[in-house]
């Protein structure tokens, strides 16, 4: 059975190869490793096959007779095995593919639990003027972080170069707005709509605070949902609802808002990065929760014309 394994030793010579020793005298044969080295300490990722019939507190004992200090262990599959430099070449060839998927292939690359909640620990990345965060138990390394900072530059450099931005911001080349047509946005309320022929093709709502505050929705921070039809998508009315529902949300003396979705959504990057405006995008269980401070915006009253 395949146990990936992480511990922390005093960087000191023979340490790993205790480690090793105590694995072979427990019948625990070591498959694959990673080092993550530090200045006084160097922390061990293994990939471990133990007998079967182990736990996590029997992989725990084995790590501590050592003289190791064990940092987690989770029951894995030989998907663990892969060349941890040939994890990050894929994860780099994606976001150069598609650089709107940057959220999805960091938090697949650092393996951070679907489970996770506001616990944990936080690596932020930034790409453009967008936050990304990823949280998990397990505590980021420094080389971890030094990494995920390396993927975000790389996906702020393409878009720099402008290679994807067409494809991130604009409308699909060769189409058109409806036959020429283009939506008219109407603020009713709470509620940003934008209008083609009487026909609502996007919509943005404002929610109230959430009570109690959460994590997720503290004081001031107003929820957001965003609609747009399949057939309207990528011609910029999602940027225009966001910028408008944020404006009016600075109207109703908001300090941000924040718009949740499913974790693989992305439009999300996208559509942050075409507006212009500071993002912080978090990933947490299932889901994506993008917030995004208003301050600085024009207030947007009802009748008004959006932007």
């Amino acid at each position: 059975m395949l146990w990936k394994v992480r511990a922390s030793s005093p960087d000191r010579p023979g340490g790993l190869a205790a480690l090793a020793q105590r694995c072979a005298a427990a019948g625990a044969d070591i498959r694959a490793m990673q080092v993550f080295p530090g200045v006084d300490e160097v922390t061990d990722e293994v990939v471990v096959d133990v007998p079967a019939g182990w736990g996590e507190a029997d992989v725990a004992v084995l790590v501590e007779s050592a003289g190791w200090r064990h940092v987690f262990s989770t029951p894995c599959t030989g998907a663990a095995l892969t060349d941890q430099p040939t994890r990050y070449v894929e994860a780099a060839r994606q976001v150069l593919a598609a650089p709107e998927s940057f959220p999805e292939v960091v938090a697949a690359l650092f393996d951070t639990e679907p489970d996770q909640g506001p616990g944990g620990d936080l690596l932020e990345m930034t790409v453009g003027d967008v936050l990304v965060q990823v949280r998990r138990a397990t505590p980021f390394t420094d080389t971890e972080r030094a990494r995920g900072v390396a993927v975000a530059e790389l996906v702020t450099d393409v878009l720099r170069r402008g290679r994807p931005e067409a494809s991130l911001a604009a409308p699909v080349a060769g189409r058109r707005l409806g036959d020429g047509a283009r939506p008219s946005y109407v603020v009713e309320g709470r509620v940003v709509s934008a209008v083609v022929a009487d026909v609502v093709v996007g919509r943005a709502s404002l929610g109230l605070p959430a009570e109690p505050a959460t994590d997720e929705l503290e004081d001031g921070c107003l929820p957001l949902v965003l609609r747009v039809d399949p057939a309207w998508r990528r011609r910029g009315v999602g940027t225009r609802l966001l910028v408008a529902a944020s404006r009016l949300a600075l109207s109703l003396g908001a300090r941000e808002v924040a718009l949740s979705t499913t974790a693989d959504n992305r439009a999300v990057l996208p559509l942050v990065l075409a507006a212009g405006m500071h993002g912080r995008i978090r990933l947490a269980s299932d889901q994506l929760t993008v917030r995004v401070p208003v301050q600085g915006l024009r207030p947007l009253e009802v009748g008004s014309a959006p932007v």
